[in-house]
Parts: C-alpha cells; structure tokens; sequence
C-alpha cells in the first residue's frame, strides 16, 4: 500500500469528522470550503458552456429555418429587396440534391411592398416560395392557422405572416389585407391570411411575409421561369464552407454563390464573440477554486507541522510527504468535482426541461435560456479543473521543504 495515500486518507477522515479538538474542527471547515469553492466553480463552469453553446446553436438553427445555409442568386450587387431576376437551371436542380450532405434545394423571389388594414400599415418583403420550400422550420413556429399549402397549379391569394405582424396590423387567420407595391404602375393585391408563425427573430419576423412564388413573378413582370434564387438546406452548417465548394462546381457562371455567415456577417461575428465570454468566465472560475484550495492546502500544511516534523525526523523525505498533502488535495477536488457536476448539471437538466429562466425575445432572439450539454465538454472541463489546481497547489508545497523536525518538535 502506497503510505502517501494511506496517511491522506486518514487525515481526509479526521478532517471529516466534527470532534471535541479544536484542529479537527477547523480542518473540517477548511476542507469544507475548499470542497464548496470547487463545486461552485464547476456549477459556473458547465452552465456557462451549456448556455453558450445552447444559445449559439438555437439562434443559429432559427436563421438557418429562416433562409437555408446556402443562397444562389444573381451576380449583381443589390442591397434591396427588389432582386434582379435569374432563369430557373434545371440540371443545377436535378444534380444539387445529390450531393452528399444536401438535404433540398428550393426556390424563392422577393418583392417589398406595404400591407395595409383600416387600423394601420406595415412595411413587408414578400418572399414568394412553391411547392419546393420546405416548411420544417415553420411548422415548429407555427401560432395559429396552417403554413401554406401551394402544391397543385391553382393560385391562391394567401398570405403567411409573422405573430409580431399581426399584432401591428390588428389581423388574425382568415383576414384579408391590401399589399401595395410602389412601381410603374402602381399595383395592389388583397391577400387572405392563412397562417401567423412566431420564430423569435424579431427583424427578420417583422420584415418577411411569405406567398405563392407566382404573384412576386407577376408583380415583378418575370416569367414562370424566372426566379430570384435557390436556397440549399445542408446537414450540419459546420460544413457550410466545404459544401459551397462542392455545390459551386455545378453553379452557372453568372449566378452567385452565397453562405449565410456572408448574409448576416454581424450577427455571427457577435455569435463567435460569446466564445471570449466563456473563456474569461471559464479562467475566473478556476483561478477561484485554485486560489481557495491553494489557501486551504497551506492551512492543512500548518495544522500538521508536528507530524510534517516527525515524519522528518524518522527519515520521511519532502517528496514523501509532500505526495500526502497533494493526495488531500486530489480527493478534496474530486468531491468538488462531483458536487459541482450533480449541482451544474441539474440546474441545466432543470432549465432545458422547464424553462425557468425566461428572455426577451426582443432583445436576444429566444424566449428562454437555452441549454446544450455535450459530453465532450463536461470532460474537457472537469480534466481542466482537475489538472491546472493540481499543477498550482505544487507551489504550496514547497514549504514542506523549509519546515525544520528541531523547531517544530522543539515548539511542540
């Protein structure tokens, strides 16, 4: 049996224990912080990753929903809404679904108008889609009604919009509205509303209202060939680099291929900055649980010098002693560890399950705190933890060296 971990085990069960010495008693306290200090850094630790990243995926998967990975569209540079106008590529439709990674490709065309009500008007971009859109994303969202459904060759005058929308315009399911579009001539269109979603992107909710892809082809004067553009879903946006790649090889030369990190730069940019977060709190946290097992190693240290001094002077070598207190200091961390992890990981299982927490969907996209837990990063935490307040208590130690048997003996 290794003497190191046996002597450890020992004190760890004196320190353990409440008794009528005053030594015991405060190595309790002692451990008991150290032990508290480490839970809590833990606790702050993986909440922190799993919000980031929780928060980081879902608004991510809602802008994905809103407008797909991947966009091919003119060439043309056009900060508007009215976009100039492509031909529909029938061998680019047939051979992008079969790329590897592809889910769907499905076309789309914009007009900007105004939807007005007797009560009020609202600013829109129509966003005209067919029997290709996939409505996934909106079925999740949906509020009330039903998403559109323009599968056979009839045109029907309907109007999907947002629950923000709504609200503005004063409509509901089934109401009829006015669409005007300023142009030569001017033009209006009375739409019924089908369907409110509500996504939680507050602009872009407020900005899109989706129809049949035939009323913007004939507002804009296209023909049923003309479009302007084609969205591609993809399994993991990850991937949305290498896919571009792939999917460019077979893009006309006058059509432009865009990812959506290229169509909304700041919001991913802002997205990735959330990561510089983690790391000044995830460096914050261990410098706690560092500092205060540093502190409470060094008490440990000093309660025992009697026996620091004994052992010395039957022969006990600094390594060997030292490995003692460093033994302390291992188990009193892997209880923090796993009081942190039961704490941290309940907390998170609690949220991601009830919600508790709430947000302003205004201000950050979400309704509720979102969480993702990954294994990888409970054990990349926990051996970060474990290893750099190990590596750190190595300085305490250190004046296990200095302490001299004669004195302490002597003190004694």
């Amino acid at each position: 049996m290794n003497i190191g971990i046996f002597i450890a085990g020992r004190l760890m069960r004196r320190a353990s224990v409440q008794s009528k010495g005053k030594a015991s008693g405060f190595s309790k306290l002692i451990v008991n912080l150290a032990v508290s200090a480490v839970a809590v850094s833990i606790m702050v630790m993986i909440l922190a990753v799993a919000i980031v990243k929780g928060y980081q995926k879902e608004v991510k998967d809602k802008i994905v929903g809103f407008h797909a990975p991947l966009q091919i569209s003119h060439l043309a540079v056009n900060n508007s809404f009215e976009s100039y106008p492509i031909s529909r590529d029938s061998s680019l439709e047939i051979e992008v679904p079969n790329i590897e990674g592809v889910t769907h490709i499905q076309r789309y065309g914009t007009k900007a108008g105004i939807i007005k009500t007797e009560e009020a008007f609202e600013g829109i971009v129509l966003k005209g889609v067919d029997e290709s859109y996939r409505w996934d994303f909106f079925k999740r969202n949906l509020v009330n009604g039903n998403v559109p459904d323009w599968n056979n060759n009839q045109l029907k005058s309907e109007l999907f919009i947002s629950l923000e929308t709504s609200k503005k315009l004063q409509v509901k399911v089934g109401s009829e509205v006015l669409v005007y579009f300023i142009q030569d001539p001017p033009r209006v269109r009375k739409l019924k509303i089908c369907g409110i979603f509500d996504t939680g992107l507050g602009d872009l909710d407020q900005l899109y209202a989706f129809t049949d892809l035939r009323h913007v082809q004939k507002l804009n004067g296209w023909n049923s060939n003309q479009i302007s553009g084609y969205e591609i879903g993809i399994h993991n946006l990850a991937d949305a680099e290498f896919m571009r790649e792939n999917v460019a090889v077979l893009t006309p030369y006058n059509m432009g291929l865009s990812t959506i990190t290229e169509l909304y730069p700041s919001l991913f940019e802002w997205l990735a900055l959330l990561d510089m977060n983690v790391v000044i709190i995830l460096s914050l946290m261990v410098a706690v649980a560092s500092i205060n097992m540093i502190t409470a190693l060094l008490i440990l240290i000093l309660e025992r010098l009697q026996m620091i001094g004994l052992m010395k002077a039957l022969g006990g070598t600094n390594r060997q002693i030292s490995t003692i207190f460093l033994w302390m200091a291992a188990r009193i961390i892997g209880i923090g560890l796993f009081w942190g992890n039961l704490l941290g990981l309940g907390l998170a299982l609690a949220q991601k399950t009830i919600g508790f927490v709430r947000l302003d969907p205004n201000a950050y996209y979400l309704n509720k705190v979102p969480i993702a837990i990954y294994p990888s990063d409970l054990l990349w935490i926990n051996l970060l933890a474990f290893v750099i307040c190990l590596l750190l208590l190595l300085l305490p130690v250190r004046v296990i060296a200095k302490i001299s048997p004669a004195k302490t003996i002597k003190f004694n």
